[in-house]
């Protein structure tokens, strides 16, 4: 008698369950379009779906309604909780890895054709006979001639091993060329140049964080102190930032042992800190920091890390600010969620995470144009240091929710910015017409051995003249005035570009190094011994 009276509830409970589903299934079937669902927040997108599926006027594929809505969805969590799709996933990630599979050229569109602005050394196209100059226009059968760009890369990157033809036109040559290029490694280098600024300071350029730029580091640094190197400027400027723990590894080889260089905390990440091991070979080394509004990410990370333990002098402007940690999710299908699950805080526990709204993406993405606006770039006087403040090791007050406050500003000299510049940079027509010059003087600027005596010849060849009658003809109206006075301006951008599009980026680097302010600011002041920072000044109270 007691077992029956202890199954009695248990029976009563599935017969109460089973009369809800089978009211539930009669419910759904017999209702006309009367439509029971449970309302719950988990469940909501599952049963809306179905309700479309099973009622709407017309056919939709869910997938679709699926991959529109979750960037909607994570929009309103954070400005950096995003969404890419499966056939964006791997391109998005090509920058931060070693390399990619491709042809081995750098190109540029002008007047709808493909132009091959350099060979990769040692890749496929130089293998073959490519040359930089050369204009693609076709690969396979595929027209290439007034195809967008992610087109243009989908039919020259491809799997390794596999072939392409390309179909090119070249200077002096009446009939196309036709090359089948075996498609292979091609090395995405983020550590894009190093050389020597002067007898003892060397100079690193990092683009970005990403797999191999902690040994990349490494080699410049072995190369440069082979050359003498005694002081050194690291430069972030436009460092979109990358992987956080390649930065831990950057800032440990200048560090000494056991000091904090960033930790992580969120809703359900518990705090974890990240310390040098000591191990690093630069310790001693002055070094010296470049930021401004384009240093993001894992740039603040490794800036905040130095400014924040003394390490070196931090110049420039102010960084971009953010402070979020995001982990790669991946689907089944390659798509990939990159969730906010923590913030990250430098040494002295600031978050240099700038202010968001949530869902307010736009005002967000249009920071930088408001912080240009408010004179920012110009004025170290127009930025706002509202947040709350922190100390460095020396005792230096350093601030949080805003990005990497650098310890001295450079700002953006504009006393020999005039409309006329301004069109003529914005119109893309000073990089169409240096293309157009170095495409015309291949081969003089191919004898060149070092980017001084390219520099000197090119100071010759009267660009500035050229440049004028060019963009008349283009529809930028010559003005004699603003043309005298943004002379330098013109000199400096037109150089520039044709001696990238001659040689490659380190060469156009240590020419823009010989007129940067804030490289030059930090030559002088390591050529001062003045790379380390000071404590601040104590008051004296006595009276």
């Amino acid at each position: 008698m007691k077992t029956k009276s202890r199954l009695v509830p248990l029976l009563l409970a599935v017969a109460v369950i089973l009369g809800v589903l089978i009211g539930t299934f009669y419910a759904s079937h017999f209702s006309g379009n009367r439509l029971s669902i449970v309302n719950t927040g988990s469940n909501k997108l599952n049963y809306l779906l179905q309700i479309i599926d099973n009622n709407y006027v017309d056919t939709v594929n869910a997938n679709d309604l699926i991959e529109e809505a979750m960037p909607v969805i994570l929009s309103e969590l954070d400005p950096h909780s995003t969404y890419i799709s499966a056939s964006e996933a791997e391109e998005t990630g090509e920058e931060l890895k070693g390399s990619f599979s491709g042809i081995g050229v750098r190109f540029t569109i002008q007047n709808d054709t493909v132009n091959v602005m350099n060979i990769i050394k040692g890749g496929p196209s130089e293998k073959v006979g490519v040359l930089a100059g050369d204009r693609i226009i076709a690969a396979d059968d595929s027209s290439l001639v007034g195809m967008k760009d992610h087109e243009i890369m989908k039919r020259l990157r491809g799997p390794k091993n596999s072939k392409v033809k390309l179909t090119v036109v070249r200077h002096g040559h009446k009939e196309p060329i036709r090359f089948i290029v075996v498609r292979g490694d091609v090395p995405v280098e983020s550590v894009d140049s190093y050389f020597m600024l002067d007898k003892q300071t060397g100079y690193i350029s990092i683009e970005n964080f990403g797999e191999n730029t902690y040994p990349e580091m490494l080699t410049a640094l072995a190369q440069l102190n082979v050359q003498g190197m005694k002081n050194l400027v690291i430069d972030l400027r436009g460092n979109r930032g990358g992987y956080m723990q390649t930065a831990i590894l950057m800032v440990n080889e200048f560090l000494p042992a056991g000091q904090l260089v960033v930790y992580t905390e969120g809703r359900k990440s518990p705090r974890e800190e990240y310390r040098t091991d000591g191990r690093g070979s630069f310790q001693h080394l002055p070094l010296i920091v470049l930021v401004d509004e384009g240093s993001a990410s894992a740039s603040e990370i490794f800036a905040g890390a130095i400014q924040d333990n003394d390490r070196g002098t931090v110049i420039g402007r102010r960084s971009f600010g953010k402070g979020l940690v995001q982990q790669p999710i991946e689907f089944k299908d390659h798509s990939v969620v990159r969730l906010t699950i923590a913030r990250y805080y430098t040494p002295s526990g600031r978050c240099i995470q700038k202010p968001y709204e949530k869902g307010h993406g736009q005002d967000y993405e249009n920071d930088l144009i408001a912080r240009y606006e408010r004179g920012e770039f110009f004025s170290a006087d127009s930025i706002r240091q509202d947040g709350p403040e922190y100390k460095t090791r020396l005792g230096r007050t350093v601030y949080g929710g805003g990005g990497i406050m650098p310890d001295i500003f450079i700002p953006e000299d504009t006393t020999l910015y005039t409309s006329y510049f301004r069109e003529a940079v914005f119109t893309g027509l000073t990089i169409q017409y240096a293309f157009l010059f170095t495409d015309e003087h291949r081969d003089q600027l191919n004898r060149f051995r070092n980017v001084k005596d390219m520099v000197a010849w090119l100071k010759q060849q009267n660009l500035l003249e050229q440049f004028a009658r060019y963009g008349e003809q283009h529809g930028l109206k010559r003005r004699n005035l603003m043309l005298q006075r943004s002379a330098p301006l013109f000199e400096r951008n037109l150089i520039a570009n044709i001696v990238y599009n001659a040689e490659d980026q380190a060469w156009r680097l240590q020419y823009l190094s010989t007129v940067d302010p804030a490289v030059l600011r930090a030559q002088q002041m390591l050529a001062d011994g003045q790379s380390y920072p000071q404590p601040p000044a104590t008051t004296d109270n006595k009276e």
